[in-house]
């Protein structure tokens, strides 16, 4: 453009129609300031012819644009991303000449128009369901419950139905506002036919005589510009203004945090599945918020019986982001870890990758010590794979790849493991047997993928559990995050059945306490639930723990006496509680699996026992 404004400079001093008016173009106005030089003719029509090619070369018929009221230098990528305000006709009545027009929107609003009638509906028949079961076949407790979970529901696709009629609403007034945009811009061939007879005159402008009608041809332009930034400047707040009625629905954020369960015995909100203590669990019998899978006790977790450290009262604390089975912390994936952020199997510390292994940052098998890298290694910062003693290192050990002292098997590391991945030693009987089977760690545990104390079966935490999955305390059975429960997916306490979230209960699905039944999420003040229990806190059938402080049975047919302070805490079948060697006179109990005689056992028929 510069260049072309030499054209002017041979004209008289005097203003001309355009003087001034720079409006929406930067600087467009300048040619009618005068310098009084002279050019030669030949460089008066080289420049212009330049600067009109450019120009024209905005409608993407020619190049990239490069004239200075493009922005300096400006790309085509740099022009797209341009504001309308300062964008030239050629540009902004193009685009709304090109392209789908409003039909889009128009077919968008149809199609809300169609959701709407479509939620509409399906609110009105599911309360109609609704209220006839529970007026008319199905009445009770659990009708109640049902009846209360569904309201929500109902109560949302009405609200989503008319949030579904308003988007529509507002796509049609958006269609709106294009359709008189696009009727108030200068059609593009228009603003064409004003440029070519702009360079038409430049072209024919011989000792200046084309100047006023130049200047008039200018005058026009910046009017189409004005005129086109004004309708952009229109639809700009139309659609803005119809976008700004379609705010999140109100309260949608707060129902979603409150949607009831889905499934029996949930406590907390937006759970799917059975026994959840929490809110946005998938599974069963876990305790704390988005875990997937059972028996999880924390939040993250994904798989089973994961869990954080066991704390100074023997009970579980929450682990977080825990992916397989039977882990022990934080970040870690695999089995049977107990620290953060291992990757593998049986590893007892931190950032260990592989398995067996005891300390920190080792990579390999049955290392002990940090930063590692191997197998069967024993210290600090070592790399290889020990080949002495049969790559054994330590003392005591039979087998490949173990470190630390009287392990037998494959890539066991501390004390007294027998098995594949083990660690840890026995710190309840020091020089007993530890861990037997595969990826257990902690102490004396038996099966596979263990992690904590005592327990027995497949990918328990905590302490002594019989089955699999569990991650709270002194349960028998499966996926269950509570303490002493016998059965499946029980995140309370005491329970004997499956899936309640409430403690002291005997059936499945109980919310509630102390219910015999199924489905119940009320309390009923009782102290035991079952048949034929005596003491205190017990459920299920025929249990008998006697003694000073008799309490905490679940399951079937078991006693606990004997002790001079606590009988009972036992969850299982047949288990016969006596005083033992690990607590002397004072506890009797502590018993999970299937019968078993003494204290502190978990398992089968006390082969405990003569492992030990």
């Amino acid at each position: 453009m510069r260049r072309c404004w030499r054209w002017m400079d041979a004209l008289p001093a005097q203003p001309g129609p355009g003087a001034g008016s720079r409006g929406l173009v930067p600087d467009h106005g300048r040619h009618l300031g005068y310098r009084r030089r002279v050019p030669s003719v030949l460089g008066i029509l080289a420049d212009c012819a330049y600067s009109s090619a450019r120009r024209h070369s905005l409608i993407g018929l020619r190049g990239s644009c490069r004239s200075p009221w493009c922005g300096g230098g400006a790309s085509n990528e740099e022009v797209n991303m341009a504001h309308f305000s300062v964008l030239p006709p050629e540009i902004n009545s193009l685009r709304m000449y090109l392209g789908a027009g409003s039909a889009p929107m128009l077919q968008a609003a149809a199609a809300w128009d169609g959701l709407a009638a479509e939620l509409g509906t399906a609110a009105s028949s599911f309360s109609s369901v609704t209220t006839g079961l529970t007026g008319q076949a199905w009445q009770g407790p659990a009708s109640a419950a049902m009846a209360a979970a569904a309201a929500p529901y109902a109560g949302f696709l009405t609200t989503a139905s008319a949030q579904a009629q308003l988007a529509a609403g507002q796509a049609k007034a958006v269609a709106s506002v294009f359709e008189a945009a696009k009727a108030a811009i200068v059609p593009p061939a228009a603003v064409a036919a004003n440029r070519e007879a702009f360079l038409a005159l430049i072209r024919s402008n011989w000792l200046g005589l084309n100047a006023p009608w130049i200047a008039a041809v200018e005058s026009l332009y910046e009017e189409y510009w004005a005129a086109d930034v004004a309708a952009m400047t229109g639809y700009h707040a139309g659609a803005s203004q119809a976008a700004a009625q379609l705010p999140l629905p109100a309260g949608l954020q707060q129902f979603l945090n409150t949607l009831p369960n889905l499934g029996i015995g949930n406590q907390g909100n937006a759970n799917l599945g059975g026994g959840n203590i929490g809110n946005n669990n998938i599974g069963s019998g876990n305790r704390g918020s988005d875990n997937f899978g059972a028996g999880n006790v924390g939040t993250g977790n994904i798989g089973f019986g994961n869990q954080g450290p066991i704390d100074v009262n023997l009970l579980a604390t929450p682990g977080q982001n825990n992916v397989g089975l039977g882990n022990i912390g934080n970040n870690n994936m695999g089995f049977g870890n107990t620290g953060d952020a291992n990757t593998g199997g049986g590893n007892t510390g931190n950032g260990n990758i592989g398995g067996g292994n005891t300390g920190n940052n080792n990579f390999g098998f049955g290392n002990t010590g940090n930063n590692n890298i191997g197998i069967g290694l024993t210290g600090n910062n070592q790399m290889g794979i020990n080949l002495a003693g049969l790559l054994n290192s330590g003392s005591g050990n039979i087998g490949i790849g173990n470190s630390g002292t009287n392990n037998i098997g494959l890539f066991n590391s501390g004390s007294g493991n027998i098995g594949v991945f083990n660690t840890g030693a026995n710190t309840l009987v020091p020089g007993d047997l530890n861990n037997l089977g595969v990826g257990n760690s902690g102490n004396a545990n038996i099966g596979f993928g263990n992690a904590g104390v005592l327990n027995t079966g497949f990918g328990n935490a905590s302490i002594l559990n019989t089955g699999l999955g569990n991650a709270g305390e002194l349960n028998t059975g499966f996926g269950n995050a509570g303490f002493v429960n016998t059965g499946f997916d029980n995140s309370g306490n005491v329970n004997t059945g499956n899936g309640n979230s409430g403690n002291i209960n005997t059936g499945s699905w109980n919310a509630g306490n102390v219910n015999t039944g199924f489905g119940i999420i009320t309390d009923s003040g009782l102290t035991n639930s079952g048949f034929g229990n005596t003491g205190t806190d017990v459920s299920g059938f025929f249990n008998t723990p006697t003694g000073p402080l008799a309490v905490d049975v679940s399951g079937f047919f078991n006693t606990a006496s004997g002790g001079t302070v606590i009988n009972g805490q036992t969850s299982g079948i047949g288990n016969i509680g006596v005083p033992g060697t690990l607590f002397g006179s004072v506890r009797s109990g502590l018993n999970t699996g299937l019968f078993n005689m003494g204290t502190a056992i978990s398992g089968l028929f006390n082969l405990r026992q003569l492992l030990g």
